[in-house]
């Protein structure tokens, strides 16, 4: 039989393959029943074109569109999501679940935060609501605590998630909001949250996400004390890299892997049943300049 005929069978059988130099590559399946999960944190100022090019990498990746916070710079105003943020970011309003950051409160009560997002933002006054995807269960929480009435153990959104953790038991959760429970950025570790990373951790979460320092940074996965634990930690990323200016390191923080500041991006988080995979996307390049791959515990 001649390569020719080969190489007819081989498309027969295999589907759509690349064939270079008498070699089949066949191209690599998508996870069945996976989901995507994309966004960042720090993201929109009229004086900034970083978020346009994060809002273009954006446009070529599908899936739920998530914030942590900090939406529109420098006080959240309606007008300042109106006029930086909808431009950019908000061409993937209908497909966005945001969180709140400290900037977003700079208008009383989140006004303009909870205004321009809606529903999407779940329940005036509290900033913080769950939902699934897949095979996960995903939480957008309130990191503004003083705002809110405290975040930890016993606080109204603490006894809140733990019941929903309980109530819609999954094998893989993630969580993001805007303060960091670890960081190596300008702001550091953010004690407050010890609540809320607490909960997510004797439940078996898997992921936190953050922003609020203005770059991006990967974690091994700690436990509740921030302990290197491989076994039943979470995974922490800060990804205040949305758009607004970036910012250096300052105290290099146990269980740090990964970190830069200096490209705008998003992070890509592939969610399947049971596993995860991460992309951090650089807007300089359009490419992933870290990635990885977890299991759920």
């Amino acid at each position: 039989m001649g390569m020719t005929a080969v190489h007819r069978l081989l498309r027969v059988a295999l589907g759509t393959v690349l064939v270079t130099s008498g070699l089949v590559h066949p191209p690599r399946a998508a996870a069945v029943g996976s989901v995507v999960l994309v966004g960042a944190a720090d993201i929109a100022s009229c004086g900034s074109t970083s978020d346009q090019k994060t809002a273009s990498l954006l446009d070529g990746i599908r899936g739920t569109v998530f914030t942590a916070g900090d939406n529109a710079y420098p006080n959240g105003t309606a007008r300042e999501f109106r006029a930086c943020y909808a431009p950019t970011w908000g061409r993937h309003r209908g497909r966005t679940r945001p969180a709140p950051g400290n900037h977003d409160y700079h208008v009383r009560g989140a006004a303009g935060y909870f205004g321009y997002f809606g529903v999407r933002a779940g329940p005036p006054g509290r900033g913080w609501y769950a939902y699934s995807r897949g095979a996960w269960r995903i939480y957008s929480l309130n990191s503004n605590c003083d705002e809110i009435g405290g975040c930890g153990i016993g606080s109204r959104q603490q006894r809140w998630l733990a019941a929903d953790l309980a109530a819609h038991p999954r094998k893989c959760v993630l969580a993001y909001w805007h303060h960091p429970r670890f960081s190596s950025g300008m702001h550091g570790n953010q004690t407050e949250v010890q609540g809320l990373w607490q909960t997510l951790f004797r439940a078996g979460a898997e992921i936190v996400v953050n922003g609020h320092d203005h770059d991006y940074e990967r974690f091994a996965p700690q436990d509740a004390m921030g302990r290197r634990d491989v076994a039943r930690g979470i995974r922490e990323f800060v990804v205040g890299t949305g758009g607004a200016g970036l910012r250096g390191f300052s105290n290099v923080k146990p269980n740090s892997e990964v970190r830069q500041a200096r490209s705008a991006g998003v992070l890509k988080l592939v969610l399947g049943a049971g596993f995860y995979r991460w992309h951090f996307i650089s807007a300089a390049t359009s490419r992933s300049t870290d990635s990885g791959r977890g299991t759920c515990h």
